[in-house]
């Protein structure tokens, strides 16, 4: 059932007079994404930020539009013990606009993890026009008493750490947005939680405002991801690799050879993830790899069932595969797909399905040849795209449906 919510209403001391607040529409020239910023860097206090992270608590506005290379964060904010709070508002008109704000929160987290607390203090003082160090001015200033060296310190490892809370601030986030947070498990590298916040803003007769926020979902643990691949396959990863593994800064060549093959991975999923058309609107896309693979999430809990799109560099090919772990929630669900697999058959022609096993397999390869050749390789890419394309089409929904007759 789609998530509804009633106007409160206000109930006058004589017990009798009601009055019914009027919610302030998106899309108004109340309302936009503007005023939300506006209102949250007034009143941090209305995010339940408590709820989300209790190490995040009390945060200090810092500015809005803060500027990043991956563009500006709408509201930024800083604990008194240096830890960074990154607010992204929306207005929540479309499933890809959904898809769209957790990439860019994602991205101006990345960015950050690049920074020291001397470039947060540059962009600071340009944005608010002041010299000095405006991030611990503005701290001190809320009451805090904080040690300028010990606070600058701790924002710069926060920074480099990735130790984050990314919050998504939105008027009325609509049904089937929390999937946005199966997206996180590509990002296990940074050590951010981030939460969703539905902020519907009511104004009653003598112009103040109700604010009702709810935490719609949130996340502090990202489970790192194994992948399986069909039988006899490999998916060769850089950590996987004897060389990789054994370069040291004392073997400056190795080190070179090294980082010109993650370049080289690296590029093929830009291009991959630059080139990919999803039909589904709530499937989220990974972030380009450094290694063999890159992961699609289905939704189960704890990342626990996926779509693995890879390239086999020992055997030349490429393929995709559904993937889950052992014993898992998302295993389980996989198996119920033994129903559909011949309709799954019909969906996805040429793929081997197979629910005999007591690991369900639904895999399809494509022996491509070498994959430095610049004709071999974009046909490679076309290959990943459209069957990635048609596995999400084919496995999301019944996998849904799959793990909602688990839940009854």
């Amino acid at each position: 059932m789609t998530r509804q919510h009633a106007a409160p209403l206000i109930v006058a001391n004589d017990g009798v007079t009601i009055t019914a607040a009027r919610h302030l529409m998106s899309g108004s020239h109340e309302f936009s994404e503007a005023s939300i910023q506006d209102f949250v860097h007034r009143f941090p206090a209305c995010l339940p930020i408590a709820e989300i992270d209790p190490l995040f608590t009390n945060p200090v506005p810092i500015c809005r539009e803060l500027a990043t290379p991956a563009g500006p964060i709408d509201n930024f904010m800083v604990t008194s013990t240096g830890l960074p709070v990154l607010i992204e508002c929306k207005l929540w008109r479309n499933p890809e606009g959904r898809r769209e704000v957790i990439g860019q929160i994602l991205d101006y987290s990345k960015e950050l993890t690049r920074w020291s607390s001397s470039d947060l203090q540059r962009e600071a003082c340009r944005r608010l026009q002041r010299d000095g160090n405006p991030l611990l001015d503005l701290v001190r200033a809320a009451g805090h008493e904080v040690d300028e060296i010990g606070f600058n310190d701790a924002l710069t490892f926060n920074l480099r750490r990735g130790r984050f809370l990314l919050l998504i601030v939105g008027d009325g986030i609509r049904e089937g947005v929390e999937s946005i947070a199966e997206y996180l498990q590509a990002h296990a590298g940074l050590h951010f939680t981030l939460g969703l916040v539905e902020m519907p803003i009511y104004e009653i007769e003598n112009g103040a405002r109700i604010v009702v926020p709810r935490v719609l979902a949130r996340t502090q643990n990202i489970v790192r991801t194994v992948v399986s691949a069909p039988e006899g396959m490999n998916i060769v990863d850089y950590e996987d690799d004897d060389e990789e593994r054994s370069a040291t800064a004392a073997d400056p060549l190795r080190l070179q050879r090294r980082q010109a093959r993650r370049d080289k991975r690296h590029l093929f999923w830009t291009d991959f993830l630059a080139g990919l058309k999803l039909d589904d609107p709530e499937q989220m896309p990974p972030s380009p790899s450094l290694g063999g693979h890159v992961v699609f999430k289905l939704g189960a809990p704890g990342g626990s069932s996926w779509i693995t799109a890879y390239r086999d560099s020992r055997s030349n090919s490429v393929g995709v595969t559904l993937s889950s772990n052992l014993g898992s929630i998302g295993e389980r669900a996989s198996r119920l797909l033994v129903e559909d697999a011949d309709d799954i058959r019909k969906e996805l022609p040429g793929a081997h399905v197979d629910f005999s096993k007591e690991k369900p397999e639904v895999s399809q390869v494509y022996p491509v040849g070498d994959l430095d050749d610049p004709d071999r390789r974009a046909n490679a890419l076309v290959w990943l795209q459209e069957t990635t394309n048609a596995f999400v089409n084919a496995l999301r929904p019944r996998m849904r449906s799959a793990l909602q007759e688990l839940e009854r």
